[in-house]
């Protein structure tokens, strides 16, 4: 088991037979670990049919100059149409905004979106909607499980492109995913 927090700003990576098709070959980044649970935001699922100035545009948010081209990604399968935006912490305490770890936070409220277009949020950003969400001890029982694998964070799965970052993910660790076995074994 691990301990509470422990995987707070770490990332997931799924097991290629993750039995689950909404996080195959998936990346979360682990926003809050505790004892009641829970909660990340999968980083390599874009939304085909989703830009963030149509975003902007449906909750009727103006851009003053052409919104900043974020990326948005399906964030979970848990209330879809909440936002979640990944950025690095800026140090100062601002409402609705959850350090997360690795340098990073997560604010979920609608001011910092109406910052961004106004050409006055963070420089580097990434929109989830929705979030993956585990109840209490059920994260663990999953690791040990053998249906995810643990990493450290790198802000690039984020802030840039998705096709290559489970595998890179995988890389980081050492791991040939051709490697991979589904079958937990125990000593």
């Amino acid at each position: 088991m691990t301990s509470d927090s422990e995987l707070t700003g770490k990332i997931l990576i799924a097991m290629p037979d993750m039995g689950d098709p909404r996080f195959a070959h998936s990346v979360v980044l682990i926003c809050a670990h505790a004892e009641d649970g829970a909660m990340g935001v999968v980083l390599n699922k874009p939304m085909q049919d989703m830009k963030f100035a149509k975003l902007l545009e449906m909750l009727g948010i103006e851009a003053e100059t052409p919104a900043p081209n974020l990326p948005v990604r399906i964030g979970g399968p848990v209330e879809p149409v909440r936002g979640f935006l990944i950025h690095p912490q800026t140090g100062a305490e601002r409402e609705g905004t959850m350090d997360i770890g690795s340098g990073l936070a997560m604010t979920t409220t609608r001011d910092i979106l109406v910052e961004l277009a106004e050409g006055r949020g963070p420089e580097r950003a990434m929109l989830a909607l929705g979030y993956a969400g585990w109840g209490p001890g059920q994260l663990d029982e999953e690791i040990l499980a053998n249906g995810w694998l643990t990493g450290e964070m790198d802000p690039d799965y984020a802030f840039g492109e998705t096709d290559q970052i489970w595998m890179r993910a995988l890389q980081s660790l050492g791991v040939d995913p051709l490697s991979l076995s589904g079958a937990a074994g125990r000593a």
